[in-house]
């Protein structure tokens, strides 16, 4: 029979005798992320914002394979299958192009859309509620956001009757953008000047129907296209002279004058909170897609002055920022 004391001696040599390892704690797995993006941009500063904030830090418990198609969305479907190769854990995209090509690849991976437009009237998701399949994540569309935006052009502006809008065709989401954009024009009482742009070559002769349409202000579709050239656009704007509004505040950056839309800085934040439930076993069919709670106006002044506008104080009352 062992006593007492030599059994609390026994149990102690064999714990001193076990090697460490037994008791260290296992390394935590290391997630890795892919991403197919645009371009690297400020939105995606809000993705690896929202990542630290949830405790994620890229090199130590994350791992993030970043993929840029510069505008050139004939580049995605290479993009998309370089990162199936690499069997991620999930990934991250920032179009409609992206999603599709994932699923032209025949990817099962977790999805996250950083942004999307109607991404239930296109067929990315089952429905806004109950995404179902792969894919779910955040919208950039809200009821009357095209409405609100040609309200504060024509409080701006309020000689404004007709308005030039580049836009893709052969984009699959735009064709619903624009005819939104016509509903909410008819109802602003400005008439819509279609003009298109495929691809950069385009811009030559989309700007010379701009002025030969007569037009009297410019509105530029936030495309992964026109988004890469956006400086190319202010400045054609601003030497035309014609009032822009855009849905991306970079344009206003760039010299646009004004934009009104969803922050993309907040929604790409929001991602991240998608990223960290899959990771931690939620189903991307049962995340609802969010659609946009925060709303950013951005003047740029030095351009309303350029173009002898002078901005309401309503309006700049409006403003979440004001470049000087």
């Amino acid at each position: 029979m062992i006593d007492r004391r030599g059994f609390i001696g026994t149990l102690a040599s064999g714990l001193l005798a076990a090697p460490l390892g037994t008791f260290a704690q296992q390394p935590a797995k290391v997630s890795r992320i892919g991403v197919l993006g645009n371009i690297e941009s400020p939105p995606w500063d809000g993705f690896r914002r929202g990542l630290r904030e949830l405790g994620y830090v890229d090199g130590r418990n994350v791992t993030i394979e970043w993929r840029w198609s510069e505008g050139m969305t004939d580049r995605i479907p290479g993009l998309a299958l370089e990162l199936v190769q690499l069997k991620l854990d999930i990934i991250v995209v920032s179009s409609h192009e992206a999603v599709l090509a994932f699923k032209q690849a025949k990817s099962t991976m977790p999805i996250v859309m950083a942004t999307s437009s109607n991404p239930d009237q296109v067929g990315l998701v089952e429905s806004l509620a109950h995404p179902g399949g792969n894919v779910t994540g955040l919208s950039n569309v809200a009821p009357d956001l095209g409405g609100k935006r040609f309200q504060l052009l024509k409080e701006i502006a309020p000689k404004v009757s007709r308005v030039a809008v580049l836009w893709n065709p052969a984009n699959p989401i735009e064709p619903l953008g624009f005819r939104e954009t016509l509903r909410v024009g008819a109802a602003a009482g400005v008439e819509i000047q279609s003009i298109e742009v495929r691809t950069p070559d385009d811009y030559p002769t989309a700007f010379a129907n701009v002025v030969a349409s007569r037009a009297d202000a410019l509105h530029a579709f936030g495309s992964p296209i026109n988004f890469k050239h956006r400086q190319l656009i202010a400045d054609f704007a601003l030497k035309s002279r014609l009032p822009g509004s855009f849905e991306e505040r970079l344009f206003v950056e760039a010299g646009g004058l004004f934009s009104y839309a969803a922050s993309l800085i907040e929604l790409y934040r929001r991602a991240a909170t998608y990223v960290d439930k899959i990771l931690k076993g939620a189903k991307p069919a049962d995340l609802p897609v969010e659609q946009p709670t925060k709303f950013e106006l951005v003047i740029n002044l030095k351009t309303a002055k350029a173009l002898s506008l002078t901005i309401p104080q309503s309006v700049l009352l409006r403003a979440d920022e004001v470049i000087q």
